[in-house]
């Protein structure tokens, strides 16, 4: 089955680092990102379902794809994605609701 998004285009993601050679824009990227992932004040697996709830809100079907598989890999279990899947998205559904704030002041202030 064909899609607009290629899965196999996931396992090239480490590739676009290599593009940047003068400026190593791509590798100090993936270092950060190495860094960001890392064991801190949040564990890997917490870091990882956060990650996965952003991928939601950003509607990124790689990162969907990369941090399903990551959770499940780190113990976390269906109950616990669809959850934090709900979270982000009750997140950008308000998020959506409060700029309506703004339209609602602009016809406000133009009503006659």
């Amino acid at each position: 089955m064909e899609t607009y998004y290629n899965p196999e285009d996931l396992a090239k993601f480490g590739s676009v680092a290599g593009e940047t050679p003068t400026t190593h824009a791509g590798e100090k990227f993936f270092e950060y990102y190495n860094a960001v992932f890392a064991e801190g004040a949040l564990t890997a697996r917490e870091k990882s379902l956060i990650a996965l709830a952003v991928a939601h809100t950003v509607q990124c079907p790689y990162c969907i794809d990369a941090y399903t598989n990551d959770c499940l890999n780190k113990g976390v279990n269906k109950e616990q994605i669809m959850e934090a899947i709900h979270v982000a998205a009750a997140i950008r559904g308000g998020a959506s609701l409060v700029h309506g704030v703004q339209a609602k002041n602009i016809v406000e202030k133009l009503e006659f």
